[in-house]
C-alpha cells in the first residue's frame, strides 16, 4: 500500500509551507484512498516488494534519464528489471536504475528541456506539479534545487511507479499524493511555482482549473501551463465531436492567443507563450516498457499533420505567467 507517513512527518514542522493544511490533506487522502480497493494494487505492491536491496552510491536528477547508480550483480539486475516490468506500462520518463533503462512511452526530458530554460531559478522554491504522472518532472525539479516538490495525480499506478523509482533515488523532498487539483485545500496560496502540464484539455471547465492553480500560488507566484492548442487567432477554440487522437476526455483546445486570454482573464499577468511544439513520433511512441498503442496509431496514416479523426495533430504550447 502507499504510505504517506514521511510526507506528514515533514508537515509536522511548523516552518513547512504545507503545515497549516496537514490535517485537511490527511482527511482528504483517507476519504479517497482505501488500500487495495483497486483490483491491481496487490500486484503493484508485489512488484515493489520484489525490488532488490541495492545500495545507491550516486544519483543524477539532472540528466535526461533520472539515474541511480551502484554496485549490482547480474542476478540483481534481472530481478530489478522483472520487478519494474511488473508496473508496466511506463508512460513518463526515462529512468536509469542500476543500468536498467526504463524507456518510457514519452521522452519527458524533451519537454523539460523546452521549458526549463524559461523558468528562472527553482532553487529553494516550493513547487506543486499537477498531473505529475510517475514523478519524472518532480524529480527534475528537485534536481534543479527545489526545496519541496509535491506532485498530485489520481492514478495509483503512477504513485507505485514513483515509489519504485524513489526507493533508489531517495529524493526525500519529493512527495506524490493521489489527489486532483480540485481536491486540494481551497486557497492554499503557499507554493512559489505550480506546473500544470497536460491537464487543462482534460477539464470540462478550463477556467475552474486555472482558478484552482491560481489559488495554490502565493501572490507573485509562477504558473507553468502546458496544454494542447490549435492554429488560429483570438476566439479560436476546437471542441472535438467525440474523440481527439483517440482520447475521449479532451474538451477544449484553444489557439495560443485565446489561451493567453484565458490565463489573463483568470487573474494572471505577464503571460507569455514560451514554447509551441508539434509532438513528434520520436517523442511519444511504443516501447518495450509501454507496448500498447501510441502516437503513431492516433495519427492519420496518410497525413501525420492530422489525427485519425481529421483534427490538427497534437501541438502543445507552454505559457508562463505570474499570479497578481
Amino acid at each position: 500500500m502507499i504510505n504517506f507517513d514521511e510526507f506528514f512527518r515533514q508537515l509536522a514542522d511548523s516552518d513547512h509551507p504545507l503545515h497549516p493544511f496537514a490535517e485537511q490533506i490527511n482527511t482528504t487522502i483517507n476519504s479517497i484512498y482505501t488500500p487495495y480497493s483497486h483490483g491491481d494494487e496487490i500486484s503493484w505492491q508485489q512488484a515493489i516488494e520484489q525490488l532488490p536491496e541495492l545500495s545507491t552510491e550516486s544519483t543524477d536528477l539532472n540528466s535526461s534519464a533520472v539515474t541511480a547508480r551502484g554496485a549490482v550483480s547480474e542476478n540483481q539486475q534481472q530481478q530489478l528489471h522483472k520487478a519494474l516490468m511488473g508496473l508496466h506500462p511506463w508512460r513518463k520518463g526515462p529512468f536509469d536504475l542500476f543500468d536498467v533503462y526504463i524507456d518510457t512511452e514519452w521522452r519527458s526530458d524533451w519537454k523539460w528541456q523546452r521549458v526549463a530554460a524559461h523558468l528562472g531559478s527553482l532553487r529553494y522554491k516550493n513547487i506543486l506539479d499537477v498531473g505529475c504522472g510517475s514523478g519524472y518532472h518532480c524529480l527534475r525539479m528537485a534536481g534543479a534545487g527545489a526545496n519541496t516538490v509535491v506532485g498530485i495525480d489520481p492514478s495509483l499506478k503512477f504513485l507505485y511507479q514513483f515509489k519504485a523509482i524513489n526507493y533508489y533515488t531517495q529524493a526525500n523532498n519529493v512527495h506524490l499524493l493521489p489527489l486532483k487539483s480540485e481536491q486540494l485545500p481551497y486557497r492554499m496560496q503557499c507554493f512559489d511555482t505550480v506546473f500544470s502540464m497536460g491537464v487543462l484539455y482534460h477539464r470540462k471547465s478550463p477556467f475552474e482549473h486555472l482558478e484552482e492553480l491560481k489559488y495554490t500560488l502565493k501572490p507573485g507566484g509562477q504558473l507553468v501551463l502546458e496544454t494542447l492548442v490549435v492554429d488560429g487567432g483570438l476566439h479560436t477554440v476546437l471542441v472535438p465531436d467525440d474523440r481527439y487522437a483517440q482520447m475521449r476526455n479532451v474538451w477544449f483546445l484553444p489557439s495560443c492567443d485565446e489561451l493567453l486570454r484565458w490565463v489573463e482573464r483568470a487573474g494572471f499577468i505577464n503571460a507569455k507563450v514560451v514554447d509551441v511544439d508539434t509532438t513528434k513520433l520520436e517523442e511519444q511512441r511504443s516501447t518495450d516498457w509501454m507496448n500498447y498503442q501510441s502516437l503513431q496509431d492516433f495519427l492519420d496514416p496518410n497525413d501525420h499533420a492530422k489525427t485519425v479523426e481529421g483534427y490538427q495533430a497534437p501541438t502543445r504550447a507552454t505559457i508562463i505567467a505570474t499570479r497578481k
